[in-house]
């Protein structure tokens, strides 16, 4: 079998002598269950990483027996292309590229799956969240602090909105004793 580009941008197979196409490995006739649902999981890591979680209901949604999806993802894991670890490290980057705190990225990382331990491993960046959320409502609001305790609470519910706890939000915008009163 060979493999050529075949329409739309996926890959299919060209069985050889034949010339016959098959569109994608999971539709061919003789493809085992394991096989197709390796073959879905594959497509889905090859686009952006997965937890175990997400592909674990990605498979299932595509019809896959759940047996089969937990030896396949048992088979992926064992190969290093599946790691909740390097998933959750590579989703802790991007959330922190777009300006979230570590409260909305540890919820995240719950909800797809990443236990307590592995989203505190992933949290341990030595970031500084108090200069990142800085960074986030200059963004938002520009350089100039609050100037009346409306404008405080703005940002505030802002960077909380954000995943900023509140030890962090008034390291960035200072207390809200310090602002004159409007």
């Amino acid at each position: 079998m060979a493999f050529a580009a075949g329409g739309g941008g996926h890959m299919s197979r060209t069985i050889s002598g034949a010339g016959l196409m098959a569109c994608r490995p999971w539709q061919v006739a003789d493809a085992t269950p394991v096989e197709a649902a390796r073959a879905h999981a594959i497509r889905f890591l090859a686009r952006r990483e997965h937890s175990r979680l997400e592909l674990r209901r990605k498979l299932g949604s595509r019809g896959h027996d759940a047996g089969v999806v937990e030896k396949v993802l048992v088979e992926l894991a064992r190969a290093g292309l599946q790691s909740d670890a390097r998933f959750a490290e590579g989703y802790v980057r991007s959330a922190i590229g777009r300006g979230q705190g570590p409260v909305k990225i540890r919820a995240t990382l719950r909800a797809r799956g990443i236990n307590a331990e592995g989203a505190n491993d992933a949290l341990d960046t030595n970031a500084d969240w108090p200069r990142l959320a800085r960074a986030a409502l200059a963004k938002r609001f520009g350089a100039q602090p609050p100037t009346d305790r409306a404008a405080w609470a703005r940002q505030a519910r802002f960077l909380a909105g954000r995943g900023y706890p509140a030890d962090i939000v008034s390291r960035a915008i200072g207390d809200v004793d310090d602002v004159h009163a409007a």
